[in-house]
């Protein structure tokens, strides 16, 4: 039983003071690719901006019947046992299970081993054996294991940073359907991260990806319809795309949905309707919502 991670991409903007005229449009600032935001004063483009990947664990599915510990069981089934007790958030267990599998050539278990030594959970973390596990799994073919095997590549955790060696990966996910490879590679073309950058590209691996339901690939294909690149500038799809990943509980598509109330792009401006959005973002801690909520209060 897998568990599976997602990787996020957001256009949610705070706009300065200086920019805050009825008659100006609001756009985001650009984000660099370690994260950081740059100096606003002067944005370089009226697009929103991208935030790179990011990992995290999915929901697991518990298996409804757990089988006794003293069963002798197969690969597949101690994979399956690491999932139950990772979901239980006991990580030290769900370590034990996922080894056994690992080391019985289980790829869903390498992959997930690898896991846990690239966050920590129920060992030290460890750079070094998280790549160890995610290789094996990716060798394997495994689409987890090589979407984060690529994800190590792209932030150099492990490894020498390698743009080139993250998108052979992301592309070996993606080709196999992977909807977080899919995405990855949208991002990786959109930004010409180990690629010439092509907004076609991007748009057709968002698509891909957003039409599996991954509410990033969702985000990310509205990005391009708010921008324009790669299709023609679609205010209204681009909220149609960021409303589906909202109704999924995404944070960061709660926020586009905010600035798009907020500055009338797609939908009559609603300062209200912004703050509903913009809220329930923030109530996911997500502070780029919240400070979007105090400058509108302090208007």
């Amino acid at each position: 039983m897998k568990h599976y991670l997602t990787l996020i991409i957001s256009i949610c903007v705070i706009i300065s003071s200086s920019c805050q005229t009825q008659k100006e449009t609001k756009v985001p600032d650009a984000q660099t690719s370690d994260n950081k935001a740059p100096d606003t004063s002067v944005p370089d483009t009226n697009a929103p901006d991208t935030i790179v990947p990011e990992i995290k664990a999915p929901e697991i599915k518990v298996p409804e019947i757990k089988a006794p510990e003293t069963e002798v069981l197969n690969a597949a089934q101690l994979n399956a046992q690491g999932a139950y007790y990772f979901n239980e958030k006991n990580y030290s267990e769900a370590v034990k299970w996922y080894r056994e599998s690992a080391e019985k050539g289980s790829a869903d278990g390498q992959a997930n081993l690898g896991y846990m030594y690239r966050n920590g959970y129920g060992v030290t973390k460890d750079y070094a054996e998280s790549i160890k596990w995610y290789r094996k799994s990716a060798d394997q073919g495994n689409a987890f294991g090589q979407v984060n095997l690529g994800y190590m590549y792209r932030y150099g955790y492990g490894v020498a940073k390698d743009y080139s060696e993250a998108v052979k990966w992301y592309r070996k996910s993606a080709e196999q359907g992977h909807s977080v490879g899919q995405r990855n590679m949208g991002v990786v073309y959109e930004n010409a991260y180990g690629v010439v950058q092509n907004y076609d590209e991007a748009v057709k691996w968002y698509r891909l990806s957003a039409d599996q339901g991954d509410a990033e690939g969702q985000i990310g294909l509205g990005n391009m319809y708010f921008r324009g690149w790669g299709v023609d500038q679609d205010y209204t799809e681009a909220y149609n795309l960021y409303q589906k990943a909202a109704e999924q509980g995404n944070p960061m598509a709660q926020c586009n949905l905010g600035l798009m109330y907020e500055t009338g792009s797609g939908v009559p401006r609603d300062t209200n309707e912004a703050l509903k959005w913009y809220k329930k973002a923030a109530e996911q801690g997500y502070k780029r919502a919240q400070d979007a909520i105090d400058i509108l209060m302090d208007r």
